[in-house]
């Protein structure tokens, strides 16, 4: 976020109060019809609200410039910012000059991959913050291996300074699961937060050739 949007915000990072959410926490973003095209993070979300590019849209499928968006109060707690200035988080927004007219693909990025692995280092099985987590080629770049869905996995930083530019089998590691190509199916999973409650809507049946993106 430029330095601007975050004055204008009041979103600068500082220790988050008791009951708010972090700004890297997820967003569906839809197009102007209404139909899901990526996830982002609630930063991201702010500075789109922020620049008028997009709107949030509220449990009852209301639709929000930032300015009105800021005066509404936050629900269960789910809020961003700092002691002085607490704004609601927008869990769904939509992005008023854009149409997706593709079908819907599964696309790959640093954020889907921990979304479908759970934030669970894919070795030993810990689920940790992002901050410390980062990806891990299975096979790895050296051997010839590629940044696919099929080959990229969720690791703690301990597991994949171990394993190295080795393969799990040279490494002497075992995976937890094979690394896939996701549908909307593991992002609901766990959907127990208000966040994806409020994304159910929008979202195909479960098991639906479908998937999840981000810019």
């Amino acid at each position: 976020m430029s330095s601007t949007a975050a004055d204008g915000l009041a979103l600068r990072r500082e220790p988050r109060p008791a009951g708010s959410v972090s700004l890297a926490a997820p967003c569906l973003v839809l197009d102007r019809s209404f139909q899901p095209i990526h996830v982002t993070t609630l930063r991201r979300a702010f500075i789109l609200l922020y620049r008028g590019v997009a709107q949030a849209i509220d449990e009852e499928f209301r639709l929000f410039d930032f300015a009105s968006w800021a005066r509404l109060a936050a629900v269960n707690g789910d809020s961003v910012g700092t002691p002085s200035r607490r704004i609601r988080a927008p869990w769904v927004i939509v992005l008023m000059a854009f149409e997706h007219r593709r079908g819907m693909e599964v696309r790959f990025s640093r954020q889907n991959v921990f979304l479908r692995d759970e934030n669970t280092c894919q070795y030993c099985g810990k689920t940790l913050p992002r901050s410390q987590l980062n990806l891990d080629h299975v096979i790895p770049r050296s051997q010839g291996g590629e940044t696919t869905w099929e080959n990229v996995v969720c690791s703690c930083i301990a597991c994949n300074l171990k394993k190295g530019g080795r393969t799990p089998e040279q490494a002497g590691m075992r995976l937890l699961r094979r690394p896939f190509r996701p549908s909307w199916n593991p992002i609901l999973r766990n959907g127990k937060t208000s966040a994806y409650e409020l994304w159910k809507p929008f979202l195909v049946p479960i098991g639906a050739p479908h998937g999840v993106a981000e810019d």
